[in-house]
Formats: structure tokens, sequence, C-alpha cells
């Protein structure tokens, strides 16, 4: 299993996480960081609730916080 450690995220973001009770990411989080972390487009489709909105938000976040 995928830990979001192993994605290779900021520690911020991975503080944030675990104090918001997050420990591992979902499948779509877990297929979509990595690219988004390489600045490749993405388009990717899941259910409701599965974590997208995080799939696309956490690479973002990391950008903005390491630019």
């Amino acid at each position: 299993m995928t830990t979001f450690t192993e994605l290779k995220l900021s520690a911020p973001l991975l503080q944030a996480l675990a104090t918001e009770g997050y420990e591992n990411p979902t499948p779509i989080q877990a297929q979509a960081i990595p690219p988004l972390l390489e600045g490749r487009d993405l388009l990717g489709i899941a259910q409701t609730g599965t974590g997208k909105t995080a799939a696309f938000a956490l690479p973002l976040l990391q950008r903005l916080t390491t630019t």
C-alpha cells in the first residue's frame, strides 16, 4: 500500500494530512499525485467521495510552497 510519504509530499503537507487523520491515499490519489507532481497533465475519473479534489490540490499546494 502506498503512503503519502512515499508520494514525496512536503513535510508541511504530510503534517497537515496526519493532523486531519489521513494516513493512506485513495487509489485515485496514489495514481494521480505522482504525474501531477512532475507537472504532467492528467484526466482522472473516479466516484464521488474518493478524494479527487485532494488528488488535484495536494500537488498544486506542493508546487506553490516549493517555488
